[in-house]
């Protein structure tokens, strides 16, 4: 297919915004009653979105200043990495990141058909033969409605974004009218119902899934190349957390004072629903999943969307093979949105051989942001170190930099607090994505590796042979979460049995 001349589509700041607000408000935002239960209380729930929250701000103010200071750069995650870090660190950056919206899109497919089992019990967990293909189905069909273009495609998720959240505010509002002080109150410190860690153990391990629910917070910069003003990209990117962070907090807190933590613990996923058909029965369960569905598909949307554009850029700089530069009539990136849709369809048929597929992929999504993320927020302190597009701006200068502190802090934490499990199945995932950087280096005649970056890809290849050695062999040392049964992921027959 021929490479068609570029035809830059420009969106306005409400629908970047609901870019945004559609990207982060997906499938995570119904799961946060069972996988919060699981962990900590009410309590620790109030310490980890603080953290979350703070942290994730500090982020969010990171990405606002750098598409200010570096308008030039274009799909920030992976422009950032390369102009601080170079070639296969900025490579590294882009597949990481465009992985892991891979994997929250395949996440969102088990979700969707895990919803419509109560209907049709074959679908099971979301996971089960006939799930696969009709989420294959799913995956080829979005795959035609965004080749058609980039600016049809934003209008849809525009109308899904306002749609969705209204579930999700009549759930808040009737957890708040039915809230009940003393569920409240027996789940304020964890533990009713269900065995909790330490303080610091139950906040930990709530980490990963606040990571999940806020991917996409990055949106706007995503889609820099389509911003009507430059502006608007910063502007976008903090509307959007600050309405969404509202959001997970109440939704999460408002859940334990409707029933024991340990019944939030057992809640059948989306846990919204099972929360809210506690309160009102049957009808509100239905109204819910209903949402979910709606909000899901909303959230594929926007994420097929930033895979494509994380896949362009760098080919368009010729840090990704040639091939993946090539748009359609349309404008739309054809061939990045081919091998988006084809990774998702592989790691569909993965879910047929893994246990627990939905946390599966939640956990593996976040652990593939964290590193891009990181050097985000590491591109942005060595610019204010430097002082560059600092010169003689020394008071915004002291401020960016208490900015870009928090934010590397924050995010080096959460690289801690996903263990090393997590990271181990990242490096499988970086290390294969090494071929696509191969290739782009052969295509240029140049030499592949520097020392330093040979270095770094011996790191990843050792993390992902060790990674694979230990998944394939459901070593139980390998998993640390304290809920064992439902974060281990063994590999098991299509039929499901181990």
């Amino acid at each position: 297919m021929a490479e068609a001349p570029e035809q830059t589509q420009k969106v306005s700041l409400p629908t970047l915004t609901a870019m945004v607000v559609g990207s982060m408000i997906g499938s995570g935002v119904f799961l946060l009653p069972r996988r919060f239960g699981t962990e900590t209380g009410a309590f620790g729930a109030i310490i980890a979105w603080t953290i979350a929250g703070a942290g994730m701000l500090m982020l969010a103010f990171v990405f606002q200043r750098l598409a200010m200071r570096k308008p030039d750069l274009d799909a920030g995650l992976y422009a950032y990495a390369k102009d601080g870090f170079g070639d296969y660190i900025g490579f590294n950056s882009a597949f990481g990141f465009w992985a892991s919206a891979c994997a929250g899109n395949t996440s969102y497919w088990v979700l969707i058909m895990a919803t419509t089992s109560a209907l049709f019990p074959e679908l099971g967990d979301g996971s089960t033969l006939l799930a696969v293909a009709l989420s294959s189905v799913g995956v080829w069909l979005f795959f035609l409605l965004i080749s058609r273009g980039v600016q049809q495609a934003a209008i849809i998720n525009r109308i899904a974004t306002i749609a969705k959240v209204v579930p999700l505010i009549v759930f808040i509002v009737l957890a708040i009218v039915l809230f009940d002080a003393g569920y409240f109150a027996d789940n304020f410190w964890g533990g009713n119902g269900i065995e909790v860690g330490s303080l610091w153990d139950q906040i930990t391990g709530t980490m990963l899934i606040t990571v999940f629910v806020f991917m996409g917070i990055e949106g706007a910069s995503m889609y820099s190349r389509y911003a009507r003003k430059r502006s608007d990209v910063g502007k976008a990117t903090v509307f959007g957390f600050l309405g969404v962070l509202g959001v997970f907090a109440l939704v999460t807190l408002v859940s334990y004072g409707a029933t024991s933590q340990g019944d939030l613990a057992a809640a059948e996923q989306p846990s919204v629903a099972s929360v809210v058909e506690h309160l009102v029965g049957d009808w509100g369960s239905v109204f819910i999943r209903i949402g979910v569905i709606v909000s899901v598909l909303g959230a594929y949307l926007a994420w097929t969307l930033m895979a494509a554009e994380i896949l362009y850029i760098p080919a368009r700089a010729d840090d990704m093979p040639r091939f993946l530069r090539r748009t359609n009539k349309a404008g739309a990136p054809i061939s990045a949105l081919v091998l988006a849709s084809l990774f998702v369809q592989a790691l569909l048929v993965v879910l047929l051989f893994v246990d627990d597929a939905l946390d599966f992929m939640l956990d593996l999504t976040a652990a593939l942001a964290l590193v891009p993320y990181f050097l985000s927020a590491l591109y942005m302190l060595r610019l204010v170190i430097r002082r560059e597009t600092y010169e003689d701006d020394d008071r915004r200068r002291r401020g960016d930099l208490i900015i870009a502190a928090l934010a590397v802090l924050y995010t080096a934490f959460l690289v801690y607090a996903a263990g090393l499990d997590k990271l181990l199945l990242a490096c499988v995932i970086y290390a294969l994505g090494t071929v696509l950087f191969v290739v782009a280096r052969r295509e240029q005649g140049l030499r592949v590796f520097k020392p330093v970056e040979a270095v770094i890809f011996g790191v990843l290849a050792v993390g992902a042979i060790v990674g694979v050695v230990l998944l394939a062999t459901g070593t139980e040392d390998f998993y640390d979460h304290p809920d064992q049964e439902r974060h281990s992921y063994y590999v098991t027959d299509p039929s499901g049995e181990h």
